[in-house]
Parts: structure tokens; sequence; C-alpha cells
């Protein structure tokens, strides 16, 4: 009896033991690996981005207009500016392929809005420039009309870092110094993201900005903190499109030249 008992034992463990084998065995089981990866298997062709012809450069940092440009001025006339007060024609001064600030008639913008874009200009702090600080060839760039890069002759000259050329005014120093002298012309070439509102008002995402001077980054993808304010501190207002907007400051000293104005839309 013993004897059956323990020959029942046995072939049950066997049995259980194939069952783990075969278990086992299924679980070891070999599938396909996948396929190794090629060098055409990232790459895709389309879309195609578009063809944009680049502008030329000539002497003394003019950089003509690529092909999909809105060409804002091209030495010419103002017919793309007005009046921010009441929308009538612009009247600073143009003269010898540059537009001149008029400090009598104010500040002029575009009549046409923009979201995001890049934007090219050029402008000359006069050689005979005079006054210090804030008080030597003040003006700015305003993004949608709101948000201001500063320009000013910070070449050789102080004032608070916030509001030297480059800077986001009163918000955010720029990275570098990149000035040429009174009488030379500089360049900003600025790479603008406008925001995006929530229903209260406040921002979902917050406008960004680039600015690059004479081919030297100032503002690295900055935040804006709100719009420009001489005083107090930055606000949020809710907006859509916006002009760009060029200041005619208030002080004494000798107005700047503008040229080579131009806008891509992003």
């Amino acid at each position: 009896m013993k004897k059956n008992c323990l020959l029942k034992k046995m072939a049950i463990t066997a049995v259980l033991t194939a069952l783990c084998f075969s278990v086992y065995a299924q679980e070891q089981k070999e599938y396909p690996k996948q396929e190794p990866m090629r060098p055409a298997m990232s790459e895709y062709w389309t879309p195609q981005p578009k063809v944009v012809t680049p502008g030329t450069a000539t002497g003394n940092a003019f950089l003509s207009a690529p092909s999909d440009a809105i060409v804002l001025f091209d030495g010419k006339d103002l017919s793309e500016w007005e009046s921010p007060k009441d929308g009538s024609p612009a009247q600073w001064n143009v003269h010898d392929g540059v537009v001149t600030v008029n400090k009598k008639a104010g500040d002029i913008q575009t009549k046409r809005k923009f979201e995001n874009f890049q934007l090219h200009i050029e402008w000359m702090i006069p050689a005979n420039i005079t006054g210090t600080g804030q008080v030597r060839g003040n003006s700015g760039v305003y993004m949608q009309g709101k948000y201001e890069v500063q320009v000013l002759d910070s070449y050789k000259s102080e004032t608070y870092v916030n509001g030297q050329a480059g800077s986001i005014y009163k918000q955010t120093p720029p990275l570098a110094n990149a000035m040429r002298k009174p009488g030379e012309w500089n360049v900003y070439d600025i790479i603008y993201s406008a925001p995006v509102f929530k229903e209260d008002g406040t921002y979902r995402i917050p406008p960004t900005i680039t600015v690059i001077q004479n081919g030297i980054v100032l503002q690295n993808h900055t935040t804006i903190l709100g719009t420009t304010e001489y005083i107090g501190f930055p606000k949020v207002e809710k907006h859509g499109a916006g002009p760009i907007l060029l200041q005619s400051h208030g002080d004494p000293s000798e107005p700047i030249s503008f040229r080579n104005i131009w806008i891509r839309e992003l």
C-alpha cells in the first residue's frame, strides 16, 4: 500500500514538473525582434518650407528686405505709418533715404497690426548728440504698441541698466552693450511672440522677445512681464494684434533717425 502511494506521489510530481517546464517554455518563447533602425526611418520630406529669398547686405549694415517681408519704410515715404493720436498721416521728416524723429509731431505707429513677427529696424544716434543718460537720443520700438525695446545712446554713456539700449524698458537689462558710436548705424533684429490671454485677462502665455543688436544677442527669449510703464510696474492688459510704434521722446537732445524697416509675420 505504501509503495502504491509513493508511486502515485511520484507520478503527480512528474506531471507537475512537466507542466512547470511547459509554462516556462512558453514564457521563454522568442518573438521577432524590432527591425533595426535606418537613417531614413527618422526622416520626413513634407511639407517643404516655403522658399524665401534673403536680403542683400551693403555697406554700413544695410540689409534689404527678404522676399516675403512687409516693407514698413524703404526710405521714400511714411505711407505705412500714422499718428497714434488720431490716425492722421505720420509727420516725421523723410530725407536722404531715412526718417528722422519730429518731436513736435509725437509718436508714429504702423497702420497694420501684428501678433508674432520678425522685425528688422536700423537706427542712428546723431554724431552731434548732447546730453547724458536718458537724455541722449532717447526713443523706443514698441511691440503691439505696448512693450518697449529701448533705443538710446549707450556708447560710453551710462544709465540704469534696465533703461539702456536693448533693454525691455524698466524690466530686463540687455545681456551686453553692443552700441556703435554716434553717427554710425545700429541694427535691431527682433523676434517677438504675442501673449495668449485667459478669459479673466491674465496671461495664459506671456509675450516673449529675442533682440539682436549688431549681430549680438541682447535678449534671449526674454519673458515680457507686462506693459511698459515709466512710473510704476508692468501691467497685464488683455489685447489683440497691435502696431509697431516708434517713440518720439520728450527729451531735448538731437532727434535720431531710422531706416530700412521691414517685418515678417510668423
